[in-house]
């Protein structure tokens, strides 16, 4: 039997932690080890709690979820933060990306869609709910890159397939044909 994973849960309304905390708790193979009100309180409980997974609002006091994205990630580099919000434009997505977020869903998420997404962030995959992934993808598409950064044909196939929300093996499945 593999262990649980440990997921922290952070958000600014007490309601929301809480129904994410009971409907977590009641999921086989998750535990819940932790809440935090704001940013600075959920690296102090990473720090004690050791989480694989943190669950996080975006926009909370203190800073907000993408400073706290980067100080979690300070803490523990193999950290998985994956952001559940209700915001979903450029200027929340892709500094949310940058800083090291794993997978960005909105809170409209269908409660079975929210645990796989933890658990596969907990295995190292990153799930994106599909408008967000195309405002990825567009930012992407629309940027000129250095070429030497440029994404080749193959990589940008890949991200299509992950932003539709496929895992990793299933990727792999499609792009061999298996």
């Amino acid at each position: 039997m593999t262990e649980a994973v440990r997921v922290l849960v952070v958000d600014d309304h007490p309601v929301v932690r809480e129904g994410l905390r009971a409907f977590l708790a009641s999921r086989d193979g998750i535990t819940v080890v932790g809440e935090a009100g704001d940013g600075e309180e959920a690296v102090t409980r990473a720090r004690t709690t050791k989480p694989d997974v943190v669950l996080l609002d975006l926009v909370m006091p203190g800073g907000g979820g993408v400073a706290a994205i980067r100080a979690l990630r300070a803490v523990d580099p193999r950290l998985k933060v994956l952001v559940l919000t209700s915001f979903a434009g450029d200027d929340q997505v892709l500094p949310a990306v940058r800083a090291g977020a794993v997978g960005y869903l909105l809170k409209d998420v269908e409660p079975a869609e929210l645990e796989r997404a933890v658990r596969a962030a907990a295995r190292g995959e990153s799930l994106l709910n599909p408008q967000v992934a195309a405002l990825v993808l567009d930012a992407v598409a629309g940027s000129a890159p250095d070429p030497a950064t440029a994404l080749t044909p193959r990589e940008r196939e890949v991200l299509a397939l992950l932003a539709e929300g496929l895992t990793n093996r299933l990727i792999a499945r499609r792009l061999v044909g298996a």
